[in-house]
């Protein structure tokens, strides 16, 4: 009787294993055929994708298309002032959302549940878009680069998930470094930093990631400043330009007497947008899952 239990028991592990592996590797295919195809037509020449049939492969390869996205001037204006605003905006943004996290963590700051309730007020309702035009231009934040960042500086939503990550180390870690003399900020740098990797690495992918697409911010804000224009709002209005009819005449010309179209264009500005993020994701990735089941244990 036993052995039949356990036997019933082995089978029906079995089963599960290869439904599971089964529905993972179509979840994976899933997942990455888009993107190979997507790579595919933004190698294959314009007017032979429309015909349709592409699949991982371009069926004729060429490099037209990264030249028509890539020849407009202001997209290297673009692509520095999106790198500088990624790299100054996340480093800012996680500087400072920390430190308020770990000052909001502090049991002995009196103060604390206030300041928590107001900005947690903030992620439910604001004043809109108008008012918050009015405001930043009143500001002199219009036609700069720092409307990229200081607006953004500090994020209710990090700074709720840092103060959680926070609140789970040992008071006594901050505890004996205070017996040895340490301020707050020795402690914050030394203590606190060092042991919240993991959600420090998965919010600063998720600021990244935002800033990285940000275009909507330029439109509003520097939408008729050519020199803070970035790499995002450039590649929206190339594919506003390019028509569902066709592309214009100097995107068609090329040496070799190729043409890019509009799905060409479309699959080339995919790929230059994603492929960044996706270069800085494998780096991350051991941080990334472990940042994301803060709070999934308590203790």
């Amino acid at each position: 009787m036993q052995k039949s239990v356990q036997k019933r028991v082995f089978i029906s592990d079995i089963v599960f294993d290869v439904v599971k592996w089964i529905f993972l590797i179509f979840f994976f295919l899933a997942t990455l055929y888009p993107i190979l195809n997507t790579l595919a037509v933004s190698f294959n020449e314009g007017l032979d994708a429309i015909r349709g049939g592409i699949t991982i492969f371009p069926r004729q390869f060429t490099l037209d298309n990264y030249r028509s996205v890539l020849s407009k001037k202001s997209l290297m204006t673009g692509a520095y002032n999106t790198v500088l605003r990624t790299v100054i905006g996340t480093v800012s943004q996680l500087f400072l959302t920390s430190l308020l996290a770990f000052v909001l963590s502090r049991k002995e700051f009196i103060f604390r549940t206030p300041i928590t309730l107001l900005f947690i007020f903030t992620m439910y309702f604001n004043a809109g878009l108008i008012p918050n035009y009015l405001w930043l231009n009143r500001l002199g934040f219009t036609n700069t680069f720092w409307v990229y960042i200081i607006p953004g500086m500090i994020s209710a939503f990090n700074l709720l998930v840092i103060r959680t990550y926070i609140r789970g180390i040992p008071e006594s870690l901050v505890e004996s470094a205070q017996i040895d003399g340490a301020g707050y900020f020795t402690i914050f740098m030394k203590v606190i930093i060092p042991l919240c990797k993991p959600v420090l690495a998965t919010v600063a992918l998720f600021i990244a990631v935002g800033q990285w697409n940000s275009w909507f911010d330029t439109m509003i804000y520097n939408g008729f400043s050519e020199r803070y224009t970035t790499l995002q709002y450039e590649l929206m209005k190339l594919l506003s330009s390019v028509t569902s009819q066709g592309a214009n005449a100097n995107d068609m010309k090329n040496a070799g007497a190729s043409m890019v179209t509009p799905m060409s264009i479309r699959a080339a500005t995919t790929i230059i947008t994603a492929l960044p993020i996706v270069c800085l994701y494998p780096f991350l990735q051991r941080y990334f899952i472990s940042g994301l089941t803060i709070g999934g244990v308590k203790e």
